[in-house]
């Protein structure tokens, strides 16, 4: 099997935020619940936005199913943890 790196790219949308650090207390929250799947996770987009974050997902793994199942835990457990924030999601396979 080869190694496949995948990047899952989400943009989230957060309504009750009136502030970078509204914004920030999210984004840490979603980080830390995303820790024990062993991924890797920043925020690439919007930066200065308080309302719209865009995140950068990384895994890699030995065959496509696993990356695939990874990235997909990963948007899954955003959506269980916090309804209603994602508006966008993209996986891509690099290598």
């Amino acid at each position: 099997m080869s190694l496949q790196v995948g990047l899952l790219t989400i943009e989230l949308f957060l309504p009750d935020a009136q502030s970078l650090k509204d914004k920030r207390m999210v984004l840490r929250a979603v980080k830390d619940r995303l820790k024990k799947l062993n991924i890797a996770v920043a925020e690439v987009e919007h930066h200065a936005l308080w309302q719209r974050a865009g995140l950068g997902v990384v895994t890699i793994g030995h065959g496509r199913d696993i990356v695939d199942q990874t990235l997909a835990a990963a948007l899954e457990e955003i959506e269980r943890t916090h309804p209603g924030l994602v508006t966008r999601s993209q996986v891509e396979l690099i290598a």
